[in-house]
């Protein structure tokens, strides 16, 4: 069990507890928070616990292949949004505000467009695909004050499976 991760916040940080121990480990988010709901049922000072996700991981999905007319177009409607946004806050100070908004969307296209295609030129191909990714905890520890320890354990114990068998 190692909770120095718990103790490495200020003493004013609202994710601090005092000496911490640990109640329970799961593998999964919804066990961890299902046994905080009751004990929160049973009218335990939940402010004294703490939900940690540990064992982090990188998950990257991959969403598909890039070719240059994908990244072209990313770049040109990227630019054309950044363009929109520039055109319409200049159009507030400007007399003709639709020429300015349309000349700053062509403006905007065509840097995005050189953009994105420099961007994906100076890859080499090392990298011909889009993702997504996601940072995942793999196990979750709820932590206690120690003051309150054995009487969240207590209440605990009274919610079937809560408590993960430590001899498994």
């Amino acid at each position: 069990m190692n909770t120095s991760g718990a103790r490495n916040f200020d003493a004013s940080s609202p994710l601090r507890l005092e000496f911490p121990q640990s109640l329970a480990v799961y593998d999964d988010y919804a066990a961890a928070q299902k046994s905080v709901d009751y004990l929160a049922d049973q009218k335990f000072p939940v402010e004294q616990l703490l939900i940690v996700g540990t064992d982090l991981k990188r998950i990257e999905r991959i969403t598909g292949r890039l070719t240059w007319n994908k990244v072209a177009m990313g770049g040109v409607l990227s630019g054309l949004w950044l363009g929109l946004f520039v055109g319409v806050i200049l159009s507030l100070f400007s007399e003709e505000g639709f020429v300015t908004i349309i000349s700053t969307m062509l403006f905007g296209a065509l840097f995005g467009l050189i953009w994105a295609l420099a961007g994906y030129a100076a890859t080499r191909g090392r990298r011909d695909f889009s993702s997504i990714t996601q940072v995942v905890a793999t196990r979750y520890e709820v932590l206690v004050e120690h003051k309150s320890a054995a009487q969240a354990r207590e209440l605990l114990a009274g919610l079937p499976g809560a408590l993960p068998n430590p001899f498994a």
